[in-house]
């Protein structure tokens, strides 16, 4: 069962983005888009946790703390690369503001192509290799193709069949969070998570990170003034990251070769494995919060 899921596991987390955003675009329409359009604020502040002050409290992490070499890749990786659509699902489940979700998840998604470099380099350029690029075209087919066309369809089934639109969201969006849950079992069962090879210390200064993200989210909201759905769609954008994308951009920095093991890359990849895990855990304790 392991080896089937790592041979697919791509396209698992492929269907689980589809499914996310079919259900999402399920309950929406073109007007609640244009509502964060006449407020911009909130899309504003989104943007600026996201490509500064996530950066900047990573910048902390990494200069002020002795953590290994791979772990502070890794950081710098989690601040350099956007929300994902899990974000979206957190959202939508906390009963967040899902159109400035989504397009706060949009925005800097596109905006990574050129900030993701410079945010890396910013913070661990005496790690990045010289021949390092973007996997651009990879980011933007999973813009397109697993975010917003799905979404698109699922507006228009809304628009089609509006008194099936509840049922199909539903079923969607559990159908998701069931690909979620195999993605974590499946990394779990394949022994891609390996403590042993990091301190205790280590292991609670990636905690301590996500957890500084949290507070960030929630008091930098607070200080602006926004509604409770805008702020809940924020908090989740910076603290649920795109992991995936940290993934090729991990595999990008260091090519894996055959036979010859690479204890950095071992790092990187368990610090977003990691993150990736905890960061559900505190996504679904921001749900049952915002539920309340």
């Amino acid at each position: 069962m392991v080896e089937l899921y790592l041979q697919y596991e791509y396209w698992v987390a492929v269907v689980q983005l589809v499914l996310a955003m079919l259900g999402m675009g399920a309950g929406l329409q073109a007007a609640d888009f244009q509502k964060v359009v006449r407020q911009p604020k909130a899309v504003s502040l989104g943007l600026m946790m996201q490509l500064i002050i996530v950066p900047l409290i990573a910048f902390g992490f990494i200069n002020y703390t002795n953590l290994p070499p791979g772990m502070v890749i890794g950081i710098a990786i989690i601040a350099a690369i956007p929300g994902g659509a899990v974000s979206n699902i957190f959202t939508f489940l906390a009963r967040g503001n899902v159109p400035l979700s989504i397009s706060i998840t949009a925005l800097t998604s596109l905006a990574c192509l050129a900030t993701t470099p410079v945010i890396l380099n910013f913070l661990i350029a005496d790690f990045m290799p010289d021949n390092f690029s973007m996997p651009a075209m990879q980011v933007a087919i999973e813009i397109g193709l697993c975010l917003l066309v799905p979404l698109l369809v699922g507006m228009g089934f809304l628009r089609k069949y509006p008194e099936y639109a509840e049922q199909f969201s539903t079923f969607c969006v559990r159908g998701s969070l069931v690909g979620i849950t195999v993605i974590v079992l499946g990394s779990l069962g394949a022994g891609r998570i390996n403590f042993s090879t990091a301190s205790a210390m280590d292991l609670s200064l990636l905690c301590l990170f996500i957890l500084s993200l949290t507070i960030a989210g929630i008091f930098m909201t607070k200080t602006f003034g926004l509604s409770k759905a805008d702020n809940t769609a924020i908090e989740m954008e910076v603290v649920v990251r795109n992991i995936n994308l940290g993934f090729l951009i991990k595999v990008s920095l260091f090519p894996l070769i055959a036979g010859q093991a690479n204890p950095l890359a071992d790092m990187v990849l368990l610090s977003l494995l990691l993150y990736g895990g905890w960061q559900l855990i505190m996504g679904f304790a921001f749900v049952m919060w915002r539920r309340k």
